[in-house]
């Protein structure tokens, strides 16, 4: 790796952590670049920043990173919950499984999930991502297409198990990977735009299964198990691709011009300290330590219940929202496409969302909205199926929940991405707050029984019951953050050397969280 890596996380010396933003059409002088706009502290010492056009320099990333994101998001979500459509094309009848066997198979995927998410995110830092990324999505590739000639539920559940060990580094090192580029007011947006493609993929699920279901019987094979071989080779294909289109850091963006890389990465160093006065680089060298402080971190697992509060709720209507809704009396075609406005709809809200808090740099009024939104979905499926007779109203429920769901989501990961500093620290703590969060997925997968169907009150009941703990959370993450801003606000300037600073990372006086 490049040894020019020197913090990069989020707020952009543009664009302050309150939200407060720079218009100008040409790069601000800070105070580490003399008055022509010349960098004087950077490995870029000497480059002319002056003429830079932020906004141009924005498109030009958005244009080369995030297409190429979203569709290995895509392909990954879409391969984690085709076993849902599967599932209602006879997966269960063919392999002779039960209804809490069914359950099991989605349950391990989390174990291994969860594990690995760690070392694969610190690996990713060592390595380039443009060879990282693209391999694991191989292996899982590999795993997916295997998954289509299982004969028993062992079979399945074994794979399961890899796909989880293969998955396990795409999310967490994405969201880590746009953290390398995009500043704390802007890496919402961006993760939003990514993670959406989690929401084209539940309704591109539903559509492409609608239309492979149709081979049942082609080669010998029933219609599910060509769901998993085809989006399998898919997958594949698309990660070979993937070697050529990933590009690994701004020092070496090729599509960037030697003033714009030297842009990137000055603002990006600097980010954290930028409303205390004192301009304090972010720490970029590894030590143990910072992996240690990032397990013994409070915000990290004060957020994970705010993190179930969410992905309860996403995981719950990903792997079952088919089940459900055939379940309230649909065919299993009309089931399929019935999920696609849900999911399509969702996409476009969390991308408005993440644009708004954003641009008022703000994180925890967003989360906070979008989860009740969630509860009133939630709210509504509880009275409308204790009722009965009403699956229109159902719908609807789900339909307001999920378009809760999607946009509190990324707010949630860049939340506290925004807020931990030092790009070790960040890349492990990253990793464990959605590894552990991910634990939700194994909940989850328990929630809606079988014997429960069709109301799945239970079900329903359970993920309102995490959410109302998230929502506690997020009030209890804000009053933390506010209270130590304060107090951070009331330390002398240079009470710590710069290099001290830099070394306690998110705890030095000079750091300003996000709101």
């Amino acid at each position: 790796m490049p040894n020019l890596l020197k913090g990069r996380r989020g707020i952009s010396s543009e664009k302050a952590a309150t939200g407060h933003h720079d218009d100008s059409p040409v790069a601000a002088p800070s105070p580490a670049t003399d008055e022509k706009g010349v960098l004087e502290d950077t490995e870029f010492a000497g480059a002319d920043i002056s003429g830079v056009d932020p906004k141009k320099v924005l498109l030009k990333m958005d244009l080369h990173l995030i297409p190429m994101l979203a569709l290995l998001y895509l392909l990954s979500f879409l391969d984690r919950g085709n076993i849902g459509n599967a599932r209602i094309e006879g997966l269960l009848e063919t392999l002779e499984m039960t209804g809490p066997q069914y359950n099991w198979t989605l349950t391990v995927f989390f174990f291994t999930y969860c594990a690995f998410e760690v070392p694969s995110n610190l690996l990713l830092k060592r390595l380039r991502p443009s060879i990282w990324l693209p391999s694991i999505m191989v292996a899982w590739g590999t795993v997916m297409t295997l998954m289509g000639i299982v004969q028993n539920f062992e079979g399945l559940l074994i794979a399961r198990l890899f796909l989880g060990v293969t998955e396990a580094g795409l999310y967490p090192g994405v969201a880590y990977y746009i953290t390398m580029w995009y500043c704390r007011t802007e890496a919402q947006f961006r993760q939003a735009m990514f993670f959406s493609a989690a929401s084209v993929a539940g309704a591109f699920s539903g559509l492409l299964a609608f239309a492979i279901a149709k081979m049942d019987g082609v080669g010998g094979l029933e219609g599910w198990r060509w769901i998993f071989i085809l989006e399998g080779i898919l997958t594949v294909v698309v990660a070979v691709i993937a070697f050529f289109t990933i590009y690994d850091f701004p020092e070496t963006a090729k599509f960037l011009t030697e003033p714009e890389r030297a842009w990137v990465v000055h603002r990006l160093r600097y980010q954290g300290s930028k409303d205390s006065g004192q301009m304090v680089a972010e720490s970029e060298h590894f030590k143990w330590r910072y992996v240690r402080e990032a397990f013994t971190d409070w915000q990290i697992y004060l957020g994970l219940w705010m993190y179930w509060g969410i992905v309860c709720p996403l995981y719950g209507t990903s792997l079952f929202l088919p089940s459900i809704i055939r379940e309230l009396g649909y065919l299993s075609s009309t089931a399929q496409l019935l999920t696609v406005p849900i999911y399509i709809t969702a996409a476009i809200l969390a991308v408005a969302v993440a644009w708004f808090s954003d641009r008022s740099g703000q994180r925890s009024p967003y989360i906070f909205s979008c989860m009740c939104a969630i509860g009133v979905g939630f709210i509504i499926c509880i009275s409308a199926s204790a009722h009965g007779g009403v699956p229109g109203v159902v719908y609807a429920g789900i339909f307001i929940a999920v378009c809760g769901i999607y946009p509190a989501f990324p707010g949630n990961v860049t939340w506290i991405s925004n807020n931990l500093a030092g790009s070790y620290k960040r890349s492990a703590g990253m990793a464990i707050h959605i590894g552990l969060g991910n634990l939700a997925g194994a909940m989850a997968s328990n929630f809606y029984r079988t014997s429960d169907s069709p109301k799945y009150i239970l079900g329903h009941s359970l993920e309102l019951a995490f959410l109302a703990v998230g929502l506690c959370a997020v009030v209890g993450l804000r009053w933390n953050y506010q209270r130590i801003n304060r107090k951070r606000d009331q330390v002398p300037l240079g009470e710590f050397s710069d290099l001290e600073n830099s070394e306690k990372g998110d705890r030095a006086p000079t750091y300003r969280y996000v709101l």
